[in-house]
């Protein structure tokens, strides 16, 4: 999803806030990176994603099993997950996975994209369908909403999200960097697999 005038009025509140992405997440351990992987794997993907891109899904829906078990299980890539939220509601989405214990923090978005149109999309309804989701996740009411309320959390994601912008210069959801080397876009398996093959050695 390219990046919109909208969208980026998102982060303004936060532009004079930004510390160093160390210091986000040292600050706080629910801003720690978030992957899955060998730590030694030869070749290191991050995903920058939005909860609320349709082509974020669609690359989840589409090619992450394949990415998992033929790259990731297999220990040829350690796979790490970028929040990138786009509006209010990714946001949310983001506060509550992140909030949850880091193991559960990947399966829990992966569900959001698979039912994005179950939640993401209903206008008026957004937050009570993201309360449903986070309650089968083991978040009671109470605190979904104290998640979704926590400044510190909220801020420290938009940090994470401006430090991608400052240096990866992301213009589009998804995008991905192979050991450092851009590409943007649903990016079909086989081309997925080329761009492994062809990144630069760590």
């Amino acid at each position: 999803m390219q990046l919109s005038r909208r969208s980026l009025g998102v982060v303004a509140a936060t532009s004079s806030l930004m510390p160093s992405l160390t210091w986000a997440q040292n600050a706080d351990p629910r801003l720690g990176p978030r992957f899955i992987g060998r730590a030694d794997a030869p070749v290191t993907v991050i995903e920058f994603f939005s909860l609320t891109c349709g082509h974020c899904a669609a690359f989840h829906n589409t090619n992450w099993a394949r990415v998992k078990s033929e790259l990731v299980d297999t220990g040829r890539i350690r796979f790490v997950w970028w929040d990138f939220p786009l509006d209010g509601i990714a946001l949310a989405g983001a506060c509550v996975a992140r909030a949850l214990p880091p193991e559960r923090y990947g399966p829990f978005i992966g569900t959001l994209l698979q039912n994005q149109d179950r939640w993401a999309f209903r206008q008026g309804r957004q937050m009570e369908e993201l309360a449903r989701m986070a309650a089968l996740a083991g978040m009671d009411r109470k605190g979904f909403d104290a998640v979704v309320a926590d400044e510190a959390l909220r801020r420290g994601i938009m940090e994470l999200r401006q430090a991608a912008e400052r240096e990866y210069r992301i213009s589009a959801t998804p995008s991905f960097a192979f050991n450092g080397r851009m590409q943007s876009g649903n990016i079909p398996f086989d081309q997925f697999v080329s761009l492994v093959q062809q990144a630069p050695k760590s």
